[in-house]
């Protein structure tokens, strides 16, 4: 059976990635709101940790939101004391966004939740599993879902 070009086959296997990745948005999205937050606020805690500091227009860059938008977001994490905002190591007129320990050990419930597999994967046979694990392991090397973008960040102890 053939099945077109090589980047078709790409195409298609992503497109596959992505609807069920999208089809399971409502059970990401609850878990999510389950825990206070808005699909905004995750990206910002997965972007942020609480030893590499981020300023607000790194912050806005990486969202790809305006810096406004950055800023209501921290503020919304910063009443909740899960962000603090610091000075910045290199420029006293930037602030310094950083998770708190609050805010680590709700980013470890979010990814806790956002782990737990759909009962339609877990009801595939184990072979089917192994099989699907097994193909994943072909993919080129990447960070994992939570991770902060690495080429934003910087040291909190420069700020000290």
């Amino acid at each position: 059976m053939t099945r077109g070009s090589k980047v078709e086959l790409a195409r298609s296997v992503w497109t596959e990635l992505l609807g069920y990745f999208f089809a399971h948005r409502e059970r990401t999205f609850g878990a999510v709101a389950e825990l206070g937050l808005t699909p905004g606020h995750m990206k910002a805690m997965y972007e942020l940790s609480p030893t590499e500091g981020c300023s607000m227009s790194e912050l806005a860059h990486t969202l790809h939101c305006d810096a406004s938008n950055a800023t209501w977001l921290v503020d919304r994490l910063e009443e909740r004391g899960l962000v603090e905002r610091r000075p910045h190591p290199r420029d006293r007129r930037v602030k310094s966004v950083v998770l708190t320990p609050a805010g680590v050990a709700m980013k470890e419930r979010l990814i806790e939740r956002l782990s737990e597999p759909p009962s339609d994967l877990v009801a595939l046979d184990r072979a089917t599993l192994e099989q699907l694990s097994d193909a994943l392991e072909h993919l080129p090397a990447h960070p994992p879902f939570w991770a902060p973008s690495p080429s934003r960040t910087f040291p909190v102890e420069d700020a000290v």
